[in-house]
């Protein structure tokens, strides 16, 4: 029997074909259904759920781009992968641009079908879990956290601010033994010094000014589960210490207590900073890194991942049309070539940020690249849709680059000079100058490790 619970749909007009492929789909193990059209697909889609589409291009009366549209209306998160005997550039560019996952030229051997349906449902599956897999970097990524999940190891996330630690974190936790558990989070940078100990471990009454009645700690909350330290490096010293004995005992006290709480949790960390250096500068303990290092999982930026990009744009798309009454908006292909052209520096959260702000500035239905407000400086004026060239003299050419590159690097060199001024003048507190600046802390870090590494900042 499959380990797939959901059925494939398979949509064919040649009879013979769509026997082939039933075929090749039931000697794997596969439940399917097949039909014969759009309309027979589409009437199958209201009355149950299918993990993939398997559709033909050329198919009368409503062919398989037309299919395409209508279930991305409908069921914006399904896989749809389309086959066609016609190598057809314009109709591959309409397909994907539609939201195809991809084409399968025809004739093709039975193993290549079942490898993209198995690609794609595996892409799929990461998806319904809140994530979005579609670059080979994520989805070997989400296939190692996967398997770390099935263990009860201590797991190290590292990776830029805005990579979505987070997700994977949560990834973790619901592909686990624990995932009926409580996942509890808490983000270190966030919580202030003196409060983050009896926050972390809990306090017993009268611990401390305040403290009317005793409060379990994140730690017993997330008994039976997964806690996550979120930023774990901005944790105090003297506190890092009491951390380590936590880990190593597998209990808790109480601040103001005397009894320890045995813990059964798994323990999952996070660092958008480089840990050994952290490690070598003596702000975080050599120790602790090594007792939370077992399984380190490093999360690609996503420029490192561009086949993620258009995906993950139509998600927050869909997802923030809906809030906002703005359903069925689709991307221009200037849109698109601005998405995937630029460098990302804040990850998805900022391409989060970027798909809300289009979203309210498309007076249509349709995202065109200068509703995405983008930097100028990194992503050019007249963005050409793919196939098309522009003809430009090489002086010209070379003119345009060279104006870039100066007005970027000015535009760098003012914001850095304002933020080390800034921090200059609050005497070095990052609290004071997040708050002058009107950034996170985490925007803030990011910034001084960028000037630090180009020798422009030292601690």
């Amino acid at each position: 029997m499959s380990e797939h619970a959901l059925p494939v749909l398979v949509v064919e007009d040649d009879p013979c074909l769509r026997e082939a492929i039933g075929d090749t789909l039931e000697l794997a193990g596969r439940a399917y259904v097949a039909v014969d059209g759009g309309e027979a697909a589409l009437a199958a889609l209201t009355k149950q759920a299918f993990s993939i589409v398997v559709s033909d291009v050329r198919m009368m009366p409503m062919d398989g781009i037309t299919l395409l549209k209508e279930i991305r209306q409908r069921l914006p998160h399904l896989p749809v992968v389309l086959m066609t005997a016609f190598a057809e550039v314009e109709k591959a560019v309409d397909a994907m641009r539609s939201g195809a996952c991809d084409f399968l030229l025809k004739p093709f051997e039975p193993q290549a079908l079942l490898g993209y349906i198995g690609k794609y449902e595996l892409a799929a599956r990461a998806e319904d879990q809140g994530v979005i897999a579609e670059d080979v970097a994520s989805r070997d990524m989400f296939a190692m956290a996967r398997r770390v999940a099935q263990t009860d190891a201590t797991v190290l996330l590292t990776g830029e601010s805005g990579v979505g630690k987070e997700v994977v974190a949560r990834f973790i936790h619901q592909n686990s033994a624990r995932s009926k558990g409580p996942f509890v989070a808490i983000n270190c940078a966030a919580i202030p010094d003196s409060l983050l100990e009896a926050t972390l471990f809990g306090y017993e009454k009268g611990a401390f000014t305040g403290a009317q009645q005793a409060q379990p700690g994140k730690f017993e909350q997330a008994q039976n589960g997964t806690l996550l330290l979120d930023e774990v490096t901005e944790m105090p010293l003297g506190l890092q210490a009491k951390l380590l004995r936590v880990l190593q005992e597998r209990e808790v006290e109480r601040v103001g207590g005397k009894k320890p709480v045995a813990l059964d949790i798994r323990i999952i960390a996070t660092s958008n900073r480089e840990m050994q250096e952290a490690v070598a500068r003596g702000v975080f303990r050599e120790d602790l890194y090594y007792r939370l290092n077992v399984f380190p999982v490093a999360i690609p930026a996503l420029r490192e991942r561009p086949l993620d990009i258009l995906p993950i744009a139509r998600h927050f798309m869909v997802e923030h049309g809906a809030r906002f009454g703005r359903n069925g908006m689709v991307l221009s292909k200037q849109a698109e070539c601005a998405l995937t052209g630029y460098h990302w520096p804040g990850n998805v959260r900022e391409l989060e940020n970027v798909m809300q702000r289009a979203l309210i500035l498309a007076p249509g239905e349709q995202i065109e690249a200068g509703h995405l407000n983008l930097p100028v400086s990194t992503v050019a004026a007249d963005v050409q849709a793919p196939g098309e060239t522009v003809a430009v003299p090489a002086a010209q050419a070379e003119e345009v680059v060279a104006v870039s590159a100066v007005e970027a690097g000015n535009v760098k060199d003012i914001e850095r000079e304002h933020i080390l001024k800034v921090l200059a003048e609050v005497g070095g507190s990052r609290k004071l100058a997040v708050e002058r600046l009107g950034i996170s802390v985490r925007k803030l870090r990011y910034k001084l490790q960028e000037y630090r590494e180009a020798g422009f900042y030292r601690d």
